[in-house]
This record gives structure tokens, sequence and C-alpha cells, in this order.
């Protein structure tokens, strides 16, 4: 039984799938759910990191997924920015380090070269997590 769910979110409708499954299982499971927003840094090599989303975009996105959780019944749900060069590493470094037993993302539609060529979050999420890991679709 799950007692700490972590949810990444990116806007995304297969982000929302998942984020709506998440908030299921928190609610069957009595647990609490932390959704997250990986900021992907790029350069920093030579010049200066330039996050992915904006000052003030990943609050929002945060706000909003805090506020339909609470809509749902959820009453402890918590958010939280990471800051990294890759999304699946990230998230499967901070489901560790703070005692998550359950990781709840959506996935896109990725098939055939696409999805060997670009890979997948879920995927080297599910590979690497330490712990339970649901694929929503």
């Amino acid at each position: 039984m799950s007692k700490k769910i972590l949810c990444p979110i990116d806007g995304s409708e297969h982000a929302k799938i998942g984020f709506d499954r998440a908030i299921e299982l928190a609610l069957q499971n009595k647990a609490r759910l932390t959704v997250c927003v990986v900021n992907i840094a790029h350069g920093g090599a030579r010049g200066p990191t330039i996050n992915h989303w904006k000052e003030g975009e990943v609050a929002e996105l945060l706000a909003a997924a805090e506020a339909a959780g609470k809509a749902a019944g959820l009453s402890d749900i918590g958010t939280v920015e990471l800051v990294a060069r890759e999304a699946g590493p990230a998230i499967v470094a901070y489901a560790d380090q703070n005692g998550y037993d359950h990781i709840v993302m959506g996935t896109g539609d990725k098939r055939g070269v696409k999805r060997l060529v670009l890979g997948s979050v879920a995927a080297e999420v599910a590979g690497q997590a330490h712990c339970t890991v649901t694929v929503a679709r």
C-alpha cells in the first residue's frame, strides 16, 4: 500500500492522465501526494544556464495541480520544482532521497523509431526507480 506518491507533470495531456491516476491512488490509500515539475537546465558549459520554463511558469503549473488535487478531495498534497539536465534521473533521485514508495506518471504516444530515438522518461524512471512505478495512458 502506497503512503508517499510522487507524480511528475509537465503540463501535457499525458501528464494529466498520470496525475488523475495519482489522485485516485492517493485517495484510495490515504497517501501523501507530491506533484513535481522537472525544469530542464540547458547550456551552462560556456554560457549561462537557461531553464526550460521561465520563472513563474512552474509555479503556475504546480499551483494548478495543487488546486485540482484539493478539489478532488486530497488534504495532503505537496509540490516541488526540480532543476536538472535530465528528467528521468532527477525524478528517480528525488523519490529515493525523500522516501517515496510509488511514482505515478503519464507517458506520451511514442512508437517505433520515435521511441527508439527519443526514448521515454517514463521507461527510464520505471527501469531505474527503487519503488513501484505506475505508468498511466
